[in-house]
């Protein structure tokens, strides 16, 4: 221990002896406090700064003059308890692929507390971001990464739009007609203006214009699109496939096809598969249900078109889409370039790079996506719509991202609310959808929908509220999880009593025992229950039979007569 200690004092006095403050190398005094968003940016400045300087990592002191000769003045930041133990966590909940710091550093310097954030250096090609913003160093001031720097980080590190690249072998001869034809029509879509010049064009021509063809050169990303069927190999070791897989309830392979080029019309044939049942609701109390597909169109096509267009080829792996029961789960190789889905609908606006440039430009082109940063939020915004479930994103496992949509109704509650409250927010709306599927929410999360009086209990046993309850007339569901008016449960034993004469203790808690809230514990339960038949012997409505057992489970509890008819 001591030895670790006089390291670190031995570091700190490495990083104060540099000549001047580098873009990776930031010191602060922060005696007693320190913002906590100012300490995300510096975060992905910092690991960005290292990145682009080549190095290992970058730091961050805390108790330390910024002025030379940067004396130690000592840091209070988060010296009570629970000090820096969480402090990590909670960085992570808004970099991207979840970034934190390699480590945080107590190091007591001559009597005087100092704090070193170690910040390991941005992954390889993709920038550190900071909700969704990626930091740098101007100077000693904080701002976005230009461009420039941007594509530094990414092309320094190998990364190449493989995309781009030109199809060895491949001719004009390699592409399907018929996806060209549709092609077209899509291009027309798209640019409606150009009607009277795209007939007019050649294959070649329209084919360059769409950027499909460079330099006389078939690209990859032609060949994904628009190629023949069996031009595939013209990609080897690459695959362009999309896999469609049919599981039953017990998760069985029942059925299976591979598609490959063209993956333009692919995605037709895909979706061609998959059973988009009508599904049957009952809105609000009304006696007609309400008759949805399962699944809406654009959603499942957006969710297969973007995994088309961010697949890394580069791994030689196909997409899949798995139908299952109740829903439809697309995969593709590669991490979420964005780093949080959260960020993506915040900010509804462009990623700041992609790993397929030019395969997703002319997916544009195409009128397959859009790069304004929109179709994930509209996919939310038409679950919404719909009142159905928000889209799944699964990016937890290394490498490849996962995207479920669900075609039914969890949590009537849930879908009742969507109807009768239009004015909630889509932020609202997506944390109420993980409370309906029982996932753990932010502390943000929490206190907004808790302010708002939008969810009850404790967590991880969150439920709707009462007040929403009643606004969209739940109480059949609702009173699983919260108790009902206490008049409710006397009605109850005095309605039993009525029929039956008399009842020992264990029937009564059959009778009560179930219908309390889910929300208590067994023990909970029990002393209700016995707080409410003693508040009712106190006002005289019950009694125990004179006689027999005062107390205990051997107890005959009766009506009082004399007070019957109150209770009535």
């Amino acid at each position: 221990m001591e030895r670790c200690q006089a390291e670190l004092v031995a570091l700190v006095d490495r990083l104060r002896a540099e000549p001047h403050e580098t873009e990776w190398l930031e010191f602060k005094e922060a005696k007693s406090s320190f913002p906590f968003d100012e300490l995300g940016k510096y975060f992905s400045a910092l690991s960005n700064e290292a990145r682009l300087a080549g190095l290992d990592c970058g730091w961050l002191v805390f108790g330390v003059a910024n002025d030379l000769p940067r004396q130690v003045v000592g840091s209070g930041y988060r010296a009570q308890p629970p000090g820096l133990d969480k402090l990590k966590k909670q960085i992570a909940m808004y970099t991207n692929h979840q970034l934190t710091f390699a480590a945080v550093h107590e190091v007591q310097y001559a009597g005087k507390r100092v704090v070193l954030f170690q910040i390991a250096a941005a992954p390889v090609g993709i920038p550190a971001t900071w909700h969704g913003i990626a930091y740098g160093r101007v100077g000693d001031s904080l701002g976005p990464l230009s461009l420039s720097e941007i594509d530094t980080i990414r092309g320094g590190a190998g990364i190449e739009d493989w995309s781009a690249r030109p199809c060895v072998g491949a001719t004009l001869a390699d592409l399907d007609a018929a996806a060209i034809d549709f092609a077209r029509e899509q291009y027309l879509q798209k640019h409606p203006g150009l009607a009277g010049e795209v007939a007019q064009w050649s294959n070649e021509t329209f084919l360059t214009k769409a950027r499909a063809y460079v330099s006389g050169q078939v690209t990859r990303a032609a060949v994904v699109l628009l190629g023949r069927p069996e031009s595939e190999r013209l990609l080897s070791p690459s695959v362009a496939s999309v896999t469609w897989v049919l599981k039953d309830q017990q998760g069985t392979d029942r059925d299976y096809q591979h598609f490959g080029p063209p993956l333009i019309l692919a995605v037709g044939q895909v979706f061609s598969k998959v059973r988009n049942l009508t599904y049957r609701y009952m809105p609000d109390a009304t006696l007609f249900p309400k008759e949805v597909s399962q699944y809406d169109l654009w959603v499942l096509r957006e969710m297969l078109h973007n995994a088309i267009a961010h697949q890394d080829y580069a791994k030689a792996s196909r997409v899949n889409v798995v139908e299952e029961p109740e829903s439809v789960l697309v995969t593709n190789a590669g991490e979420f370039l964005p780093g949080s889905v959260e960020q993506v609908l915040v900010q509804d606006a462009p990623p700041a790079f992609y790993r397929n440039r030019l395969l997703s430009q002319v997916m544009v082109d195409f009128n397959m996506i859009d790069t304004i940063g929109s179709g994930i939020k509209r996919m939310f915004l038409k679950q919404r719509d719909r009142f159905f479930p928000m889209p799944d994103y699964d990016l937890g496992q290394p490498g490849q991202v996962c995207v479920r949509i669900t075609g039914k109704v969890i949590d009537e509650r849930y879908t009742r609310l969507l109807m009768q409250r239009l004015d909630l927010s889509l932020a609202d709306v997506i944390v109420l959808d993980k409370v309906q599927k029982h996932r753990p929410l932010t502390e943000d999360e929490f206190q907004s929908v808790k302010s708002k009086a939008l969810v009850e209990g404790r967590r991880p046993n969150l439920y709707v509220s009462a007040r929403v309850a009643a606004a969209t007339e739940t109480w059949d569901d609702y009173v699983q999880k919260r108790a009902f008016d206490k008049d409710y449960y006397k009605r109850l034993v005095v309605g039993y009593l009525e029929k039956c004469g008399s009842a020992t203790r264990q029937k009564l808690d059959g009778l009560l025992l179930r219908k309390l809230s889910d929300a208590l514990t067994e023990r909970q339960k029990a002393v209700y229950v016995m707080n409410l038949l003693q508040e009712l012997r106190r006002n005289r409505v019950i009694r125990i039979r004179p006689g027999g057992s005062q107390r205990g489970p051997n107890a005959i509890w009766e009506l009082h007569r004399p007070e019957q008819k109150d209770m009535r």
